[in-house]
């Protein structure tokens, strides 16, 4: 059942000739271990003699096979055995790099615990850069990403269910949570989600935000990610569910809201009035990047009242003798912006920068020059460029929206430009994903929860946790006062 030529098989004899063999991945266990703690004990046993000296537990074979076993497991020095009986179980067990010991005579399987992975050090996430606050990242390894976890939740209540899902790829994804915290439906739901997924490989965590999102095809993001150890943590002790994918560094959580974009952990390690700030401004230049290009187009086309005078003949006196209209114009210059921003994270990283100086200099200066486009269009689509990154994980969403609304303003104009943005405010508001809607703490209104969301109480404000995620112990914060009181009490 393994032909494969990394598939090795090292067969040797115990001091009374006994045969073993030991069945194993290449470059996926420690040899090293393997060696000291295993082969080399094995090899000095008597098993004969042994079985001597220990009394029978049964007269039949089964006795006999159980005090084989005995004496392996004292034998093999190795802390971490487990016994398969079934040998498609074993076969899993090698593929997923640990070693399969088979004796002579025994019908059962021992699986050691051996596996030795090459894996990345934990360092600072890239997409997820903080001035303040730890700097820890996930890994591709699950079993490193739960230690990580653990650090930080040093508590008995933090569990781990791992399952494991693909056909092909055995893939092992842990439902983490905290007990007596956790809103138990959203995690049966999860639970139920994950069980029903069968496919073929599951290669990333992505596999199963896709999978287990109840709207299938919605634009909006409905499972929260993040590649930080203590924001992972954070949201654990706020009630929710977290998912962790081996092969992945990105860790899942639910349910999740909208606001949670517009939040760094940056913010809980600064002064609430910067963090209320920060957000603001985050939130400010979202709204920009998505509306300024539909704005701009609908100005020049519909509504030439809508800019200042004086601002609207500056406009006018860049764009006269284009031989584009305005919209087309302005759907090429986000093309290009697009085309520029995927060959740069393409290339090697010694190529992108050159690549974007030709490509923000060279060719923007030159076709500005040439007459082909405006220089208030590249001006419009850089800015929007740069305030959609300022809330990184919403740049797919947030490119999305653009495009739909410069081709509705550009087509009907203003009036199409406020039907499609009531259009997306009441789809925001009737949609909902593991029981939260996704415009919470805004709607349904909970003034609480607004502790924590565009504004940023001090930590003294936030002893709840949020009503929103229906966590079934709600205080996370008592003061002493409230302690004498209830010893008194």
């Amino acid at each position: 059942m393994l032909p494969s030529e990394d598939i090795l098989h090292y067969v040797f004899q115990t001091q009374d000739g006994t045969a073993c063999a030991l069945v194993y991945a290449d470059g996926m266990v420690n040899k090293q271990l393997l060696g000291d703690l295993v082969a080399r004990p094995l090899s000095r046993l008597d098993l004969g003699k042994e079985l001597q000296n220990l009394p029978e537990k049964q007269e039949n074979d089964g006795g006999r096979v159980e005090n084989k076993l005995e004496i392996i497991r004292r034998a093999t020095l190795f802390p971490e055995l487990k016994e398969k009986r079934k040998f498609p179980d074993a076969v899993k067990e090698v593929l997923d790099g640990n070693i399969a010991l088979l004796v002579d005579g025994v019908s059962v399987i021992l699986v050691v615990g051996a596996k030795f992975l090459p894996v990345r050090s934990v360092i600072e996430p890239p997409t997820d850069i903080a001035t303040k606050g730890p700097r820890e990242g996930f890994i591709e390894d699950i079993k490193v990403n739960m230690t990580l976890v653990r650090k930080r939740l040093k508590t008995p209540d933090l569990r781990f269910e791992t399952v494991k899902i693909g056909r092909r790829t055995d893939s092992a994804v842990s439902l983490c949570y905290l007990d007596g915290i956790v809103n138990e439906e959203v995690k049966k739901s999860v639970s139920e989600k994950l069980s029903q997924i069968d496919v073929d490989c599951i290669l990333d965590s992505s596999y199963i935000a896709a999978m287990i999102a109840p709207h299938k095809h919605s634009v909006f993001k409905q499972v929260g990610t993040t590649e930080k150890p203590d924001i992972f943590a954070g949201k654990l002790a706020e009630g929710r569910v977290g998912i962790l994918v081996d092969g992945s560094p990105i860790a899942l959580t639910v349910p999740f809201v909208l606001t949670e974009d517009f939040q760094s952990s940056e913010d809980y390690f600064v002064s609430p009035f910067m963090a209320t700030i920060f957000r603001a401004i985050r939130f400010i230049a979202l709204v920009v990047a998505i509306l300024l290009p539909a704005f701009y187009v609908s100005a020049q086309l519909f509504k030439m009242q809508l800019a200042p005078l004086g601002l609207m003949l500056t406009i006018m006196s860049g764009v006269k003798e284009l031989p584009l209209s305005p919209s087309l114009e302005m759907l090429v210059v986000l093309l290009l912006l697009e085309i520029l921003k995927e060959a740069s994270i393409r290339m090697p990283k010694y190529v992108g920068m050159s690549l974007s100086v030709v490509g923000a200099l060279v060719l923007g200066e030159t076709a500005v020059n040439a007459g082909f486009l405006s220089t208030p269009t590249i001006i419009v689509v850089a800015f929007s460029g740069i305030c959609l990154y300022t809330v990184p994980n919403f740049v797919e969403t947030g490119s999305i929206l653009r495009w739909i609304f410069l081709i509705v303003a550009g087509s009907i104009g203003p009036f199409g430009l406020i039907l499609a943005l009531a259009f997306v405010l009441y789809y925001l508001l009737a949609t909902d994903a593991f029981h939260a809607p996704l415009l919470a703490p805004f709607c349904p209104f909970t003034p609480r929860d607004l502790r924590d969301s565009i504004v940023k109480y001090n930590m003294q404000n936030l002893s709840e946790r949020p009503r929103v995620f229906g966590s079934k112990n709600r205080t996370r914060m008592r003061f002493q006062e409230n302690k004498k009181k209830e010893n008194n009490s």
